[in-house]
């Protein structure tokens, strides 16, 4: 009788075993930021730091590194050729990401290269200037673009092309400006551009409102504008005005999200995403997320690769208005 029961049990243990797909927690858990310090994909791996060990996903902290080089490109190059099937390693990517996929600038690499994970949020585009800075709205930015675009230094995370380009580009040409004649220096990240920017280097950052709120709230910095349909809620960006509210029909929200290796398992993947769509469903993920200053964008999964896919196909027509690329 007692052998009969044992059987069973093995029986249905092993039965339970076979049904099971989801990988254990992953041993080594990282987080590649793809830039330096201090910018957006740095807020981004760390929200999913916390969040992953707050909500019980991770025993232990996820490592956050550093990888900049090409607004993406080095992290994302690294990735598919070299750690193409780590199961504990996300990378962190944003809207900017995706364009400078649409523009060929990651390489050989196309979006269709990494398995994209989980979007956690969206922020939006800013126009930022010092808090003692001439420039009081953005007419007044304008109006100075307009009599000698060459004396304006405007600071944004990449060269020509780039995500904090295009925001500019937008609003100047929204305001009958040739964008190509604006006067840029391009830098690495969100970190270096508040510092640039603080430091008195540029007079004008193209940044983002989420990588901007600390110094705001430091007095450091003032927003001339953001890039949003309407103002944003919460205490600190509540006042701002949009550059549409101003008289310029410009919107930039900016995605930000994980994707993984090429060949990560399907279990390691599945482990990855269920951990994704639970704290995205999340009542105290919400409250990580607004303390960022993100707002609600939750996709994974075969969702966020087909609006990937969709957005990158955007892009580049977008980039092809600007001459950035050829027409195919």
């Amino acid at each position: 009788m007692k052998s009969a029961i044992h059987s069973a049990l093995l029986a249905a243990l092993c039965f339970g075993m076979a049904g099971y797909t989801l990988a254990d927690e992953p041993k080594r858990p990282e987080c590649i930021a793809p830039a330096s310090p201090g910018g957006g994909f740095d807020l981004t791996c760390k929200l999913a730091q916390s969040a992953l060990l707050d909500g019980k996903h991770l025993s232990r902290p996820m490592r956050v590194t550093y990888m900049p080089g090409g607004i993406g490109a080095v992290a994302y190059n690294a990735v598919v050729a070299q750690r193409a099937d780590e199961p504990g390693t996300i990378t962190a990517f944003s809207t900017g990401s995706l364009l400078n996929l649409a523009q060929g600038k990651f390489g050989r690499y196309d979006e269709s290269a990494v398995k994209w994970l989980a979007a956690v949020g969206t922020s939006y585009g800013a126009i930022a200037v010092r808090a003692d800075s001439e420039f009081k709205t953005l007419d007044d930015l304008v109006a100075a673009l307009k009599k000698d675009p060459a004396k304006v230094v405007i600071g944004s995370g990449g060269t020509v092309g780039s995500q904090d380009w295009m925001q500019t580009a937008l609003v100047a040409r929204a305001a009958g400006i040739n964008p190509r004649a604006l006067r840029y220096v391009a830098m690495e990240g969100g970190g270096e551009l508040a510092t640039a920017l603080l430091g008195g280097h540029i007079q004008v950052a193209s940044t983002d409102i989420s990588d901007s709120i600390p110094h705001i709230e430091s007095g450091g910095i003032r927003i001339l504008a953001i890039l949003a349909d309407e103002r944003l809620p919460g205490e600190t960006v509540e006042d701002i005005p949009t550059a549409k509210e101003q008289g310029y029909d410009v919107s930039w929200p900016v995605v930000r999200g994980f994707y993984m290796g090429p060949e990560v398992s399907d279990e390691d993947f599945a482990w990855w995403k269920n951990s994704f769509d639970e704290l995205l469903a999340s009542d105290d993920f919400a409250t990580l997320r607004t303390q960022r200053e993100l707002f609600p964008f939750a996709m994974t999964g075969d969702e966020l690769d087909t609006y990937v896919k969709q957005q990158v196909g955007q892009y580049k027509a977008l980039a092809s208005e600007f001459g950035l690329v050829q027409q195919p």
